[in-house]
């Protein structure tokens, strides 16, 4: 094989967590090498060009309260954020019926908003008996975890309404329908975010505020940070492995050696990188447990936000579909409009069969119904299907089902070896979103900075 080169550690992923960890070693004075796959950076954050230098978020896009490592992240790397827009009347559509509303709290049934209520406070008690630092530990987690979300919904929310809403909820937040998730997993991943509500709000939740120039930026400024150490196109394929360091191959013959090794990639890719001697048990059968979230999302870019004259927000909720939740996703200088909306979980496979041009029609058919027929005269239209993502395969969150967490939590974010795991899904807070991608990476570097 081509002697490629050494490092004291090599990391597997140019994603946010990946290039967080290498930042933090580099600037300890350790040799590092970043591998991406991609020919870019930024993993599961992507900007798309939507109007001169306005561009647009095509994956991983909002930061909010209490995401502090994220937010300081993008201080020191000299960006900024700004709010998403919230004035003007939020829309919803369920049982057939468009209906307008401000704030938080839609306009349904008074029996669907009790049912709702009930359901968020007893999710809430649910929640706050599980550690997402030790979700294994928690009181009945065997019993949670044999159960899914959808059970969960079955046996405590009264009326089908209530049901559908929150499974709409899911399909977006993890790109899967509740029946998919392990209970175990479901509420974990709630608690590191501060609760369901705190997951689905836009002021004061997790979609409170964007990244200006877009979120894909925080990749773009750590990777020219890191300069030649960063290599794109590189696909781990190999990572062999004892006390002593590792040795990562690429199927080009390639081979870097390190003392430590970070593999920064999302869970549900780890069965694609073969491991020798082979992972122990426990790691090995979580990384054959995740599966990545079914996720696509659409942009429809206009002269202007026609939407924001008419009285509205932009911020919608379907029932109806294939998109289910939409945002005003403008950039800040008011031009051009840009409506944004999500087709997830078990909505995705048939919206991804439809040939290029039905799927246009059929998100611009959607965003029209919501918001007025001059969302049919979109001047540009984007895709992005995160699940047919070669180097992602899922989105926005590689999520467990039954049976796994419970058992094998402990390993989840335990190195092997000199082996290292860093992506949002083991950060004990902010679980599945960038900062808890940032949170990773520190932790992942910490660690071998204190081994070294």
């Amino acid at each position: 094989m081509e002697w490629a080169g050494k490092a004291d550690v090599a990391v597997v992923g140019a994603g946010i967590a990946g290039l967080v960890a290498a930042r933090r070693l580099a600037d300890m004075d350790r040799d590092v090498v970043v591998l991406e796959a991609r020919d870019r950076v930024g993993g599961r954050t992507v900007n798309a060009p939507i109007s001169g230098s306005e561009a647009t978020e095509m994956g991983g896009q909002w930061v909010g309260p209490t995401q502090d490592r994220v937010l300081s992240l993008i201080a020191e790397l000299g960006l900024e954020t700004f709010p998403t827009r919230t004035e003007g009347h939020n829309v919803i559509e369920a049982g057939g019926r468009l209906r307008r509303y401000r704030g938080t709290i839609p306009r349904l049934p008074p029996l669907v908003l009790a049912d709702l209520a009930i359901a968020r406070l007893k999710l809430g008690r649910a929640m706050r008996k599980v550690d997402p630092a030790a979700p294994q530990d928690a009181p009945k987690a065997s019993e949670l975890d044999s159960r899914t979300l959808g059970d969960w919904l079955e046996e405590n929310v009264r009326t089908h309404a209530a049901r559908e809403l929150i499974a709409l909820s899911a399909k977006t937040v993890w790109g899967a329908h509740p029946g998919e998730l392990s209970l175990l997993w479901a509420l974990a991943y709630m608690g590191a975010g501060g609760g369901f509500e705190k997951l689905l709000d836009v002021e004061g939740g997790a979609q409170q505020d964007r990244v200006a120039g877009g979120s894909a930026l925080i990749a773009e400024r750590m990777a020219a940070e890191l300069g030649g150490r960063v290599r794109c196109g590189v696909p781990a394929a190999r990572v062999s492995w004892d006390e002593g360091g590792v040795e990562i191959a690429n199927d080009g013959g390639e081979v870097v050696r390190a003392h430590h090794a970070v593999i920064a990639v999302p869970p549900s890719l780890l069965e694609r990188i073969s491991f020798s001697p082979d992972l122990p048990d426990a790691h090995a059968q979580l990384a054959g447990a995740w599966r990545g979230g079914n996720l696509i999302k659409v942009t429809a870019v206009y002269e202007r936000p026609f939407w924001r004259s008419a009285g509205l927000s932009g911020e919608a909720v379907s029932t109806e579909g294939p998109i289910s939740i939409a945002f005003d996703n403008t950039p800040p200088s008011g031009s051009p409009g840009a409506l944004v909306g999500f087709v997830g979980g078990s909505d995705a496979p048939g919206y991804a069969a439809l040939p290029a041009a039905g799927r246009r029609d059929v998100a611009l058919g959607t965003f029209a119904r919501l918001f007025g027929p001059e969302a049919l005269d979109a001047e540009r239209f984007l895709e992005r299907d995160w699940l047919a993502a070669e180097w992602s395969q899922g989105g926005p969150v590689s999520n467990l089902g039954p049976g796994v967490l419970s058992r094998q939590g402990h390993a989840l974010r335990e190195p092997a070896g000199p082996i290292h795991f860093a992506a949002t899904e083991y950060a004990p807070v902010w679980c599945g979103y960038m900062d808890g991608a940032v949170r990773s990476g520190e932790a992942a570097a910490a660690a071998i900075l204190s081994a070294l």
